[in-house]
């Protein structure tokens, strides 16, 4: 087992960490194949996230993330390179003056640079389509 702790601080507020972290999870159920909740309190909220091999949660507050993640045997190999990206796009995030649009941007631009090569893939193997992930309030 492989354990990741990763934690930045920001500007945002509550309710734009919010936003942010909510559309994470979002893709992260769909790209990443995650099983995700997001539970909603007054001064923070916290997203767990799991799939074989990985699990752990986002501490949300208005201003800071805290990732904590719990790798297993297979993916705890590729630990270095694994937390080594989450830093370097959460801090790439951080910098623009609107993290959720640059979030959106990045996505895009990833979509159709991998577009053309899983389209006969994607056509052939169409998935069920996923719903957001729940949200809790407290």
């Amino acid at each position: 087992m492989a354990d990741i702790h990763i934690v930045r601080e920001h500007a945002l507020g509550l309710p734009h960490a919010r936003k942010l972290a909510f559309r994470w999870a979002e893709v992260a159920e769909k790209k990443l194949d995650m099983e995700c909740t997001y539970a909603e309190g007054v001064h923070s909220d916290i997203v767990r996230f799991r799939r074989p091999g990985a699990q752990g949660e986002l501490k949300v507050s208005a201003h800071r993330f805290e990732l904590t993640a719990r790798l297993g045997l297979l993916l705890g190999v590729f630990k270095q390179q694994i937390e080594s990206e989450v830093v370097k796009n959460l801090d790439q995030l951080l910098a623009h003056e609107d993290p959720l649009h640059a979030f959106e941007h990045g996505l895009a631009k990833h979509e159709a640079k991998h577009a053309p090569r899983h389209a006969k893939h994607a056509e052939a193997h169409k998935p069920a389509a996923k719903k957001a992930p729940a949200r809790k309030t407290k």
